[in-house]
């Protein structure tokens, strides 16, 4: 009966230790992935990277320098993200407007599957340019993490104003009138 006692504690010694082991690996991991989580998307007032992205569905590659002069918006956003999800009938509502005020939108989408991100276009009706960075390439250049993160960049070229996290209708239509062009 005593060496029964002595294996039932020998055994809950070992769970307990297994179990304070993980208990500090993900408190770990999560410092870590907190930290990593800090560091901001394109920062304001600097330059962004130049990047050449597919449109989605077609051979045509678009480029950041493409809209030199303009005022850009440049959201990352995921079929999977649900904030992603609201905004994107408030871009839809406002893109031809200030599209004849030399303001372009550019959705880059971090999607691996055609086929989802294609359905969502067809839910969504979508007529501003979708680009695809499949490989996350774009998105790790740009560090982002949180989805979505959107920035705006004005006609001199530098950040205006980034935003991570969902946008207002109101917030959005700020922002565009932030970056737009002098007439």
């Amino acid at each position: 009966m005593k060496e029964s006692t002595l294996k039932k504690k020998k055994k809950r010694l070992v769970f307990r230790s297994v179990m304070l082991a993980v208990m500090v690996g993900l408190i770990a991991f999560a410092l870590i992935s907190n930290n990593n989580s800090d560091k901001s998307v394109v920062a304001k007032g600097e330059e962004p990277p130049d990047f050449k992205l597919k449109k989605f569905g077609t051979e045509e590659t678009v480029s950041l320098s493409d809209y030199e002069g303009q005022g850009v918006m440049i959201n990352f956003w995921a079929t999977y993200c649900e904030p992603c999800k609201d905004e994107m009938p408030y871009m839809e509502e406002l893109y031809d407007d200030y599209k004849e005020q030399g303001v372009e939108i550019l959705a880059i989408n971090l999607d691996s599957t055609d086929l989802v991100v294609q359905r969502f276009l067809d839910r969504y009706g979508l007529s501003f340019p979708i680009l695809h960075d499949k490989d996350g390439q774009v998105m790790d250049e740009y560090n982002v993490g949180q989805l979505p993160s959107t920035l705006f960049i004005n006609p001199e070229g530098e950040v205006e104003e980034q935003v991570v996290g969902p946008l207002t209708l109101d917030r959005l239509e700020g922002y565009l009138n932030e970056i737009t062009p002098e007439s």
